[in-house]
């Protein structure tokens, strides 16, 4: 009923963009003797899956002798997605590309619908001083938004920045046990990512004849009508009549050879003809 089968995206993108703002946080091991000494450096992997995973295969494996997750880690998914009111706009503008190698066809895409994103970020770090380490190198780029750009559409090269909104940030110590079993602090950070989703894009012709019909009287009463006729009208001198002696070249003379020449990434005006009807 909705018509045919497109599949643009939109959310698959941005996720991978929420998740590519972390996958690159490290922790440093310092001497405590000297902080400028450095021990050793771990780059903390980053997954898209539930805290409940994490925590399930943490308490079934708490000896470190065994295979079990190393700490810190980092994981995120997305918890919700919702309709966004405050960034409506009309739903009949559209929105256009020239195709590259078709000079009279142009595809054509109504403005897309604001949706907001909700995803959870957690840190699970086995020692306060790792937990903090990571959450310093994230909170600092959230005031409370950072913006990301994202591809879309790349066949309409629709590029558009995409605000993350930090909105919440919770701490947790997963300790309540005996001295035998596994410690693991969680830190939970809450976002909104305010993106757009498409529907399908459509390919047209170029418009290069605009005719309004104009009418003074009652209607059904026989009166004054009038036809006007738009067509675009070159503003450069590019070519020459095809049939003179330097065909192909500019002439010095803009006339209607220039105009048939018109593309549509061209700069022009507007010649108009009146026909009145009596």
């Amino acid at each position: 009923m909705l018509g045919a089968h497109f599949y643009n995206q939109a959310i698959k993108k941005t996720v991978v963009g929420f998740g590519t703002l972390f996958n690159n946080l490290t922790v440093v091991d310092v001497d405590p003797q000297d902080p400028t000494n450095i021990l050793g450096k771990q780059k903390v992997g980053l997954a898209y899956a539930p805290k409940e995973k994490f925590l399930t295969r943490l308490e079934e494996n708490p000896d470190l002798s065994k295979t079990s997750i190393t700490l810190p880690r980092m994981y995120f998914e997305m918890t919700g997605v919702s309709y966004d009111s405050s960034r409506k706009t009309s739903p009949i503008q559209k929105y256009q590309t020239v195709i590259a190698d078709n000079g009279n066809e142009v595809k054509a895409q109504f403005v897309p619908v604001p949706y907001n994103l909700e995803f959870e970020l957690g840190i699970l770090a086995r020692n306060q001083d790792d937990g903090l380490q990571l959450l310093e190198q994230i909170l600092p780029y959230f005031q409370p938004q950072f913006n990301i750009t994202i591809n879309f559409i790349p066949d309409m090269d629709e590029k558009r920045d995409v605000a993350i909104v930090l909105n919440s940030v919770d701490y947790t110590d997963e300790w309540d046990g005996n001295f035998n079993q596994r410690r693991f602090l969680t830190w939970t950070l809450r976002f909104t990512a305010k993106t757009y989703i498409y529907g399908p894009f459509s390919t047209a012709d170029i418009i290069r004849k605009v005719i309004v019909y104009e009418r003074q009287g009652e209607i059904n009463v026989a009166d004054r009508s009038t036809k006007l006729t738009y067509t675009p009208k070159a503003l450069t001198d590019t070519t020459s009549d095809p049939d003179g002696p330097s065909a192909g070249a500019p002439d010095g003379v803009i006339d209607e050879f220039d105009d048939a020449a018109l593309g549509p990434a061209d700069d022009f005006g507007f010649s108009g003809e009146v026909e009145n009807f009596f």
